[in-house]
């Protein structure tokens, strides 16, 4: 309510806004003011850690704590001091961090704690370094090698550290003794302790190997490569071009054959494990039973359509299934799998009810009860993150995240182990928005980072009970604040629903220009995404490139279809075997909903999107002619070159069901355009490769149907969020809306 106040006095002093460039997005320090990232309690309970990108440039990150008694905050790390210059990276940790999405970022991107708080590990242009905070010299270097090392971790029980190093795993004693190689025959097509691209890029898994809890194990994967299709891929640069051949798992073709090993630390004995007969499955993820010779081995089928959890006896290698989650339409994978230390039980998730709920069952695989329950989800709030963020044994609570409140916020809950609160849950988090929960252990305190429309980002610490006890970063909008200066010129967004076609109601946004006027009628640019992997409409902070749209006069307009994620299995699973034709008829009910608006120029609605939203964007401008225009960026046009894990999820296998993939290409649709189109690509792109564009390309030509395109040299697929072509790719996007819509200037 401060900052409406805030806006309120700004504007009825009438006083202008500063003018917000698109340079002025990526300049430091960030509009969204000094926003902390990759926070943790540290397990003693003392500690606040976190990442937060420096004054001059906020892509570069240095490690920070902050005393939780005392209040006492410190530069832990600086990694401009620590070393010099920007480094470069290797081929593999580029390839890993642009699957993490944090392929913008430099400095220190991730830390690991000890279980005891007393150290952190991190890495600085490929180097392994720990920092000792109990020791006045603090950090030292782990490693000194000619090649660079990739996913380092502390073992659990503090004695080791582990990285990857030229496709081979390493661990090394933090006592000081030389490093021991768990492998030596990596290379090639072959690699260790490495999650392969499938597993990176689809399946939220980044790691390829796992300690076991008491640090006399490791378990750990080989996976082999050479049986995948080879796609000759040339990355072009401003200074020429580089050519690869990158083993890309196209729909229908073979996947890496993944095998997982253990080693025993003490005997230095390996062991396979048994995964089945059936060579081409997922491994989906690995944890250890609490008692330190089982693994729990999430195995998922090729189809999608099961998963099993299996209980693997490290000493035999042989396994037994506990629970077997099917579906008709698919089996989403998830990270709530949580082992109970006072009694042999734990919590898992399933979607078997439609929604996405917890359930506690005993180590051999018996269900105890159902903890959670209703027409909501229990779910996680960032990517590759657990909904479950802590049990509290002693008191009999359970912690969860979930979308009890509303699917467009996440909130905190609790219910009883007991089963109480389960249809029911206690609400914990207060304030509409967006938070984001790191909850130590044992359940006592947990840190909240909190955004909403007209909040940015803050983060505090709270009890378990959600009595705030201390600011980590307020991040007041006051005078101080970097988008002060900005403020008067914020478009309010206004939240709503619509009905799809079969009744269930969708969720939109819509931001209007701070000066809006009634009387006038403006153009609109529906932001779409419409795909299985993310929700567009949420209620958070936004200083970004639809503000700037706002601005200069557009309304910006946001629909989650059928088939967005977190909502169940009706709203999600109408898509399987038919992208593309739902998510089409529900973004036309939104832009139907539009052209009601009497200040809503209907001759004036355009349509953006970026990877699944590309495609969204061509085949709403293809198959209908509701746009004026539309821009499409780094698009999926033929389901045929993604790849196997996300496609045959919803597509099914394309050996099998030629029909579906054909009805869902674009290429299927070039001759109907009639929308004015600019197709945007990076080309270096390896997740949605360039060729999906080139493909488009010459057969829009071939077709004599003219377009505009804008490519970039040495780009990849995360191009728009790093400044050196945001920029320029956000202002060919606002060029081209400008030509083809021509907002007023208010």
């Amino acid at each position: 309510m401060k900052i409406l106040a805030a806006l309120f006095v700004l504007l009825s002093l009438n006083l202008s806004a500063a003018e917000l460039s698109i340079e002025r997005l990526f300049d430091a320090p960030s509009l969204s003011g000094p926003t902390p990232q990759s926070l943790k309690i540290s397990p003693d309970g003392k500690l606040v850690t976190f990442l937060r990108g420096k004054q001059t440039n906020q892509f570069q990150l240095d490690l920070w704590t902050r005393n939780i008694a005392s209040g006492q905050e410190a530069l832990l790390v600086d990694s401009a001091t620590l070393v010099s210059g920007d480094g470069e990276l290797s081929d593999e940790e580029k390839a890993r961090r642009e699957r993490l999405r944090i392929g913008q970022l430099s400095g220190i991107v991730a830390y690991d704690f000890s279980s005891d708080g007393r150290r952190l590990l991190f890495t600085l242009q490929g180097e392994v370094y720990v920092y000792d905070l109990e020791n006045e010299k603090g950090v030292k270097r782990m490693t000194d090698s000619a090649s660079q090392e990739i996913d380092p971790q502390l073992s659990p029980g503090g004695s080791y550290a582990a990285y990857v190093r030229d496709q081979n795993l390493y661990i090394r004693p933090l006592a000081g003794a030389e490093e021991l190689p768990v492998s030596r025959d990596g290379k090639g097509a072959v690699a260790y302790g490495m999650a392969e691209f499938i597993a990176q890029e689809e399946m939220d898994r980044y790691t390829g190997y796992w300690f076991a809890p008491d640090d006399s194990r490791i378990a750990y994967t080989r996976v082999d490569e050479s049986g995948v299709q080879v796609e000759e891929r040339t990355e072009i640069y401003a200074d020429g071009a580089r050519s690869f051949k990158q083993r890309y798992p196209a729909a229908g073709t073979a996947n890496a054959v993944v095998q997982l090993f253990v080693r025993d630390l003490d005997s230095g004995e390996v062991r396979e494990m048994d995964l089945g007969e059936n060579k081409d499955i997922y491994l989906a993820r690995v944890d250890w039973f609490p008692d330190n010779r089982h693994l729990a081995v999430q195995r998922q089928s090729r189809d999608q359509k099961t998963l099993e959890l299996i209980k693997v006896d490290t000493l035999t290698g042989e396994g037994r299934v506990l629970i077997t989650e099917t579906s008709d339409a698919w089996v989403d994978l998830h990270n709530d799998l949580h082992f109970l230390q006072r009694q042999d039980a734990f919590i898992w998730n399933s979607a078997r009810s439609g929604y996405d709920h917890l359930y506690l069952y005993s180590n051999d695989g018996k269900l105890i009860r159902q903890l959670t329950g209703g027409e909501w989800v229990v779910t996680a709030d960032g990517r590759a993150d657990s909904a479950i963020k802590a049990v509290d044994e002693e008191n009999g609570v359970l912690y969860f995240t979930g979308t009890y409140t509303t699917p467009i916020e996440r909130h905190l809950y609790r219910v009883g182990l007991d089963g109480s609160g389960a249809d029911k849950p206690e609400q914990i988090t207060t304030g509409s928005g967006w938070h984001s929960i790191s909850m130590d252990k044992q359940g006592s305190a947990y840190l909240d980072s909190f955004t909403s429309p007209d909040r940015p980002p803050q983060v505090s610490l709270h009890t378990s009970d959600g009595e705030r006890l201390a600011w980590i970063a307020e991040n007041p909008l006051d005078k101080s604040h970097p988008y002060y200066e900005y403020l008067s010129g914020h478009g309010a967004t206004e939240f709503g629903t619509l009905k799809a076609g079969d009744g269930q109601p969708m969720h939109y946004s819509l931001i209007k220009p701070a000066d809006f006027d009634p009387g006038k009628r403006y153009p609109v640019v529906v932001m779409v995404y419409g795909g299985p992997a993310s929700q567009r409409v949420t209620r958070t902070w936004s200083a970004g490139f639809e503000q700037w749209l706002s601005r200069q006069g557009y309304l910006v307009f946001a629909l989650d279809n059928r088939g967005t994620p977190d909502r169940g299995a009706a709203f999600e699973t109408p898509i399987y075997l038919k992208a593309a034709t739902v998510e089409v008829d529900d973004q036309l009910a939104g832009v139907e909903f539009l052209t009601g608006l009497e200040f809503v120029d209907a001759s004036r609605i355009g349509i953006y999107g970026w990877s699944y939203g590309g495609y969204m964007a061509l085949m709403c401008a293809m198959k209908t002619d509701v746009f004026a225009a539309a821009v499409s960026g780094a698009p999926v046009t033929d389901w045929r070159l993604y790849d196997t894990h996300y496609t045959e999820h919803y597509m099914g296998d394309p050996r099998e069901v030629p029909e579906a993939y054909d009805d869902a290409s674009v290429l299927s649709y070039v001759r109907q355009l009639k929308t004015p189109l600019l197709v945007i690509h990076g080309m270096a792109d390896d997740n949605v490769l360039f060729t999906h564009s080139t493909k488009l390309f010459e057969l829009l030509q071939r077709k004599n149907v003219v377009f505009e395109m804008m490519t970039y040299p040495g780009e990849k697929h995360g191009l728009l969020r790093s400044p050196r072509a945001g920029v320029h790719g956000y202002a060919a996007i606002a060029a081209f809306f400008d030509r083809h819509l021509g907002p007023e200037k208010n």
